[in-house]
């Protein structure tokens, strides 16, 4: 009987240490998928903004959304051709040709016009930094360990506008710390973060550069 239940007991241990490791990676995948989640909103985000401007720009230039349906008239204008042969009836043929190219030409001018504004929107739009970066750059300027917390509410200080959440800072980090782009230590209960070392940046560098490459 001692035997058995030794036997029972290790084997015990085994589905125990086995069924902690799966939880520790499913824990890992669900914070990986969760920003991923996270930098695919912000990017809706970004989109939704950009097409609010760009109706708003529409809308001061005057440029409804269906100058284009009288582009197709003129194909109409073809199919009583007959009519031309009678010369009273060329003179305002002739008039509503010039009439139509001259809407048509001012329809593509004021797209052209509306254009214009939307790419220096989005310009200015890409200049802004992403969540990632505004992470690595906070911590590469302190010099003692911050928990997620203290990066969460330091980065929303200086960008309320972003309204920044710490579980969505805390997973960014250990994506950054899965990279090599970030250091990871534990005092206690308390998980802190700072900045890698040049050895491990030189080495995420790397690394990033390799699965461009591929």
């Amino acid at each position: 009987m001692s035997e058995s239940t030794t036997a029972t007991t290790g084997l015990t241990s085994q589905y125990a240490a086995q069924v902690i490791s799966d939880l520790e990676r499913n824990a890992k995948e669900q914070e990986r998928i969760s920003a991923d989640i996270a930098a695919l909103q912000e990017q809706l985000a970004g989109l939704q903004h950009d097409h609010s401007v760009l109706v708003n720009v529409q809308q001061v230039l005057g440029v409804s959304p269906t100058p284009v349906q009288p582009v197709a008239a003129p194909d109409s204008s073809t199919v009583p051709a007959p009519r031309n042969k009678k010369s009273t009836g060329e003179p305002g043929a002739g008039k509503r040709t010039r009439a139509k190219k001259a809407t048509d030409a001012h329809a593509a001018a004021n797209k052209s016009a509306a254009k214009k504004p939307a790419s220096k929107t989005g310009a200015s739009k890409a200049v802004l930094p992403t969540l990632v970066e505004l992470i690595r750059s906070h911590l590469n300027e302190q010099s003692d360990p911050r928990s997620a917390a203290e990066v969460a509410t330091a980065l929303d200080t200086a960008h309320p506008e972003r309204g920044i959440k710490t579980t969505v800072v805390r997973t960014t980090l250990e994506n950054l710390v899965a990279k090599n782009q970030a250091q990871r230590t534990k005092q206690g209960s308390s998980v802190y973060y700072t900045a890698p070392t040049a050895a491990e940046q030189t080495a995420a560098t790397s690394q990033a550069q390799s699965e461009q490459a591929e």
